[in-house]
């Protein structure tokens, strides 16, 4: 990584990287600046057509402005955030900017998203940093924006074109006393979350296109099980797999990759992936590929390493798979978003009960006072999914876990089984075993459609797709 430089003369627009002065080496005379300013070509400057988000994005300002008639409201992208010193984490807009500009993987950190009230509404403009004259040092010597460093950036004509909104330079914003933001206003930030609740057509079709994409990363991790099993931390290199067909497809992973071998699968958000991955054992992958419109899907398959289940590990597996299928059986509209988690929680306190690992029948299990078959799934069946992996976050109890479900909502059904190592109220065969089986869930009029279907389920589906990957 090259060193950025810091000690130039600077333009009013300039701004010095903190911790790099003491090793700064870049030429800061006015001969300097002068020569590298001089002799470029023009600069290819056609206007693109509006990118297919911007309609839908118009859409969800007008519901915005409707529900703040005469309030300033300020949605800003964020800002980079620093990793280490003067490295900064990849950026990624904030998700309720990104839902009302259009503007995906490619969005300029500090933009802003304004609302000026008018008589009859709002005027909505899109602020963001203009890229530098090459006449001045921030082209050269500013790591954080300047080309050198971090390649074309586009002109405000390009990006009001492509997003189809109206821009304007950064300085030329004006904070406001009475300026209502996310996510510092309550109100705001909970409505744009709802409104994420339902999506459109075009939301749709990228969710569609993350689950592909997920698809083919578990296709290639599978096909790679050989070298993983003798990988000394085959977990890692199950999640680098996954990583790659990430970036090939899409942006980067939506969620830290879960790639839990063994007993790990018993660690719900398991993502220090630092163990082996042994023949014998179920692997618990839990990944997602974000696209470059910010858009994840959110999958969990168990696998078995040796590419077939042994007799207790198929039987748990089918019991999860039960589960879920109960679960997806019940969508449609009309129902209430928590009836999922009841229904898959029926399941699985019906075959420990069978098992003889509850101190009490599944009746007894299910009453609110005992859910003794929670030890063994204490996290939620369903979340939204969306922009985030776990979507419309900030959206009103009544909304969310206590709401309808509607048309147009994507959604997790995710039960699983996890029985600790060290857990002795289960059979010893049972301990260590973790399964979880996740899929992406899309209502429609009259029911709903698993949006993941393609990615095998069943164990018997399981283990003829790891014996078809090993042939690639």
């Amino acid at each position: 990584m090259e060193t950025p430089a810091t000690d130039v003369t600077t333009t009013p627009v300039d701004k010095d990287v903190p911790g790099t002065s003491n090793r700064s080496t870049t030429p800061s005379s006015s001969t300097f600046q002068e020569y590298i300013g001089s002799q470029w070509a023009g600069r290819a400057d056609e206007l693109p057509a509006a990118r297919e988000s911007a309609g839908y994005a118009r859409r969800r300002r007008d519901a915005v402005s409707a529900a703040f008639a005469g309030k300033r409201l300020v949605i800003p992208a964020g800002s980079l955030q620093v990793r280490s010193n003067d490295c900064d984490y990849p950026f990624r807009a904030h998700s309720a900017f990104s839902h009302l500009t259009g503007w995906g993987s490619d969005a300029e950190p500090d933009s802003l998203l304004v609302f000026e009230p008018t008589a009859d509404g709002h005027d909505v403009t899109l602020y963001f940093r203009e890229r530098a004259d090459r006449t001045s040092s921030e082209f050269y010597a500013n790591p954080a924006i300047g080309e050198f460093w971090i390649g074309a950036r586009p002109s405000l004509a390009q990006v009001a074109a492509d997003l189809d909104i109206a821009t304007a330079h950064l300085e030329e914003f004006h904070a406001g006393d009475d300026d209502v933001r996310v996510p510092d206003d309550a109100e705001l930030t909970t409505f744009v979350s709802e409104l994420r609740l339902v999506k459109d057509d075009y939301e749709i079709a990228q969710l569609r296109s993350a689950v592909a994409a997920t698809a083919r990363g578990f296709d290639d991790v599978i096909a790679d099980f050989p070298r993983i099993i003798e990988e000394p931390r085959g977990e890692r290199a199950v999640e680098g797999v996954f990583y790659t067909r990430a970036r090939l497809d899409g942006n980067a992973v939506g969620y830290d990759t879960i790639a839990a071998a063994g007993a790990h699968a018993c660690i719900l958000h398991w993502t220090r992936n630092d163990g082996p991955v042994r023949p014998g054992q179920l692997m618990l992958m839990d990944a997602g590929v974000e696209l470059d419109s910010l858009y994840t899907a959110d999958i969990t398959r168990t696998l078995p390493v040796s590419g077939r289940f042994t007799d207790v590990q198929r039987r748990v597996y089918e019991a999860v798979r039960e589960a879920a299928d109960a679960a997806f059986a019940i969508v449609r509209p009309g129902i209430i978003f928590r009836d999922v988690h009841a229904e898959a929680m029926r399941v699985i306190a019906e075959r420990t009960a069978e098992w003889g690992i509850l101190p009490g029948t599944a009746e007894e299990s299910l009453k609110p006072e005992n859910q003794y078959h929670r030890r063994y799934m204490v996290h939620g069946t369903s979340h939204h999914l969306g922009l985030d992996v776990h979507d419309c976050a900030q959206a009103r109890r009544d909304m969310y876990h206590d709401g309808e479900v509607k048309a147009g909502m994507v959604f997790t059904i995710e039960p699983g089984l996890y029985f600790q190592p060290d857990d002795l109220t289960v059979p010893e065969e049972l301990r260590g075993i973790g399964v979880r089986i996740e899929d992406d869930i899309l209502v429609t009029d009259d029911g709903a459609v698993n949006l993941s279907a393609d990615i095998p389920r069943t164990a018997d589906d399981v283990e003829a797709w790891i014996a078809r990957q090993s042939t690639r």
